[in-house]
């Protein structure tokens, strides 16, 4: 049996080679964008690869931020956001400094957030844990988890120790 017409498999690759158009710098980082909220420094880090010419992504991510593409308030907005449910702010801290954000706008983000730091604390402790330790190691297990989340050591101790209450 003889097969004139190519199947679906052969069709895809002919099809992008014919458009032989790569996305512009621009288009590239308002996908990355249009997924999530992206720091200049960021999206430096994932198209400085796909630059040509010596500062045309300099240029093309000033016209983003120019036109309110690019704005580190709402960067820092949005990891504080879907983070801090989980994360205490030392570690939320962190992200945003590894975003590359202004230093003032992180230590006001990270501000607010140390006053519900202990009621968020209990709640992550409740979902993982619920119960009291039973004993030390169980106790220490509880305190190294709620500290590698980012939690201050003094809420830690509150939570874990006002576990017996529960």
């Amino acid at each position: 049996m003889t097969h004139d017409a190519p199947s679906h498999d052969e069709e895809k690759p002919q099809a992008k080679k014919a458009s032989g158009l790569q996305p512009s710098l621009k288009g590239r980082a308002l996908r990355l964008l249009s997924l999530r909220e992206h720091s200049r420094q960021e999206l430096e880090r994932k198209l400085k690869r796909f630059e040509e010419t010596p500062g045309e992504l300099a240029q093309a991510l000033d016209f983003l931020e120019a036109k309110d593409f690019i704005n580190a308030q709402r960067v820092v907005e949005s990891v504080v956001n879907s983070r801090s449910r989980k994360l205490g702010a030392s570690r939320v801290r962190q992200e945003l400094q590894a975003k590359g954000l202004p230093v003032e706008a992180i230590a006001q983000a990270v501000q607010d957030m140390r006053s519900t730091e202990l009621e968020r604390a209990r709640e992550v402790w409740r979902k993982k844990f619920g119960e009291p330790p039973v004993d030390p190691a169980a106790r220490a297990k509880q305190v190294r988890f709620l500290v590698s989340r980012g939690f201050a050591p003094e809420v830690v101790r509150k939570v874990v120790a006002g576990a017996e209450d529960f």
